[in-house]
């Protein structure tokens, strides 16, 4: 008789010459895990700092405390008393709003032509994604000044709009939803075709919501690249009130005072929403970076559903 679950893919530990037991393999297992921990608490240390400095009573520069000395708030309730001269919630509302604004132009943009790119037939289709590629091995200081000038040409110093605009499409981008719709089977969107869908339905009802991963990870990565942008907007921004917080910053430390109490107080406020996306988005973030870059890569069912 036939034993049941023969036919089930074994354990990645269950081959010849994988030992889980002796000596050997505990010391081995021992050693990866002490790495780890110890790359993972070099990572946390510098966010830690932060949280322990702003959460001091007035802290200096040349401690690094692990803890917080005589616990208080007195360096946030600080900023919303001087908020009329540091406009700290001007400038967070300028990073959310135009981040939220450069990462959604990106979500769109990226994957229309990542989608183009990967399951439309046209000439010179691989040529135009190599020239994409090859943009991402150019420097963005090369790229500053002309930027700058085309933006005084246009009229948009000192605006938003000149704050988005040349971020709204990323070769990045483009490069992970392309790899990524590769991926998804043609014949979906051949039997959407014969179903009577143009190819814009094709994208957005089939192919689109089985890209949650890619979204994810683009998305990240582009809010974050733009959160943390300090040299664009301080050159674009002659008004300090329309900074995002990097350049603001740098402009409350030289400018305002040097409380780093408060500076650490801003620094947490700049820190913190990266942090929360991260942990809320990671799975489909790891999901999507694993997954661009195999070609054919099996597509759960609960996806295509």
């Amino acid at each position: 008789m036939r034993r049941r679950g023969t036919n089930m893919a074994r354990s990645n530990t269950n081959y010849p010459g994988y030992g889980t037991g002796g000596a050997s393999y505990w010391v081995k297992r021992s050693l990866i895990y002490i790495v780890v921990l110890a790359g993972a608490l070099w990572m946390v240390l510098p966010i830690w700092w932060v949280i322990t400095t702003s959460l001091s009573e007035a802290p200096v520069a040349s401690d690094i405390v692990f803890y917080p000395r005589n616990f208080t708030l007195d360096n946030f309730l600080k900023l919303w008393e001087l908020r009329d001269r540091i406009p700290i919630f001007n400038w967070f509302f300028n990073s959310v709003v135009v981040g939220l604004a450069v990462t959604g132009f990106n979500l769109i943009f990226d994957s229309l032509a990542g989608y183009s790119l990967a399951k439309i037939e046209f000439i010179g289709r691989d040529k135009i994604f190599l020239l994409f590629i090859a943009t991402m091995m150019i420097p963005g200081m090369i790229t500053l000044i002309p930027m700058y000038l085309l933006i005084a040409e246009f009229g948009l110093l000192n605006t938003h709009a000149g704050l988005m605009l040349p971020f709204i499409a990323k070769p990045f981008g483009i490069f992970v939803f392309r790899q990524y719709f590769k991926g998804l089977p043609s014949s979906l969107g051949d039997a959407a075709l014969i179903d009577g869908c143009n190819k814009l339905q094709v994208f957005y009802k089939i192919y689109l919501p089985m890209a949650k991963p890619a979204v994810a990870s683009v998305g990240i990565i582009v809010f974050m690249g733009f959160w943390n942008n300090f040299t664009w907007p301080f050159i674009l921004m002659s008004d300090t009130e329309m900074y995002t917080l990097p350049a603001a910053l740098y402009t409350a430390q030289t400018n305002y005072f040097t409380d780093w109490g408060m500076l650490m107080a801003i620094t947490l406020i700049l820190v913190l929403p990266l942090l929360l996306l991260f942990i809320a988005l990671q799975k489909y973030f790891i999901r999507g970076m694993t997954m661009t870059g195999v070609k054919g890569c099996p597509i759960p069912f609960a996806q295509m559903s």
